[in-house]
């Protein structure tokens, strides 16, 4: 239970209500985590139409998104965030064993080259981001756009947020 109410969405004014029913209705199961945003408006306002519009764009693909956001999310224990987005990539292929394993990803069977790129620059990029050496980066562009990198790098720093939001609040559907 978290340690704060979930805010009904009755509560809620209008346009904040319709923004907590498309994040549920598009972006995914994460009721308690709109419903403790929904203490701050502007977080609620902003930060779900967001996660959405970059959904939406399709930007980056699906896999290497849940393999950066589940790599984050164990690397900070995110029990919550791993549960959450453990069967987005069990759709993108990955086992659940293989999902509990990621971080192993070096040898991973069921990551190819670049899965254990984007798996790397996700640990490297939150646990020391000072230290995302040129090479990596020069692989970074090997595979992908600016574009691309720049949304895995602002998708593994939010996520890094979420993670820590959620735990601090024990949020967890």
């Amino acid at each position: 239970m978290a340690r704060v109410r979930d805010i009904d969405p009755s509560e809620l004014q209008p346009d904040l209500a319709a923004i907590h029913q498309r994040y549920l209705d598009t972006y995914g199961p994460f009721a308690s985590q709109a419903a403790v945003l929904a203490h701050v408006p502007a977080a609620l306002r902003h930060l779900p139409p967001l996660l959405m519009e970059l959904r939406e764009a399709k930007t980056l693909s699906k896999r290497y998104l849940e393999i950066a956001i589940v790599v984050v999310s164990k690397l900070n224990e995110c029990h919550y965030c791993v549960a959450m987005h453990k069967p987005f990539l069990t759709v993108e292929g990955l086992s659940p064993q293989g999902i509990d394993g990621i971080l192993a990803y070096r040898d991973h069977p069921e990551l190819d080259e670049v899965d254990r790129l984007v798996a790397e620059y996700s640990e490297v990029a939150w646990t020391t981001p000072n230290r995302v050496s040129d090479a990596l980066f020069a692989r970074l562009r090997e595979h992908f756009s600016e574009a691309q990198i720049v949304e895995l790098t602002l998708r593994i720093t939010l996520c890094g947020f979420f993670n820590r939001f959620s735990e601090a609040l024990r949020i967890d559907d």
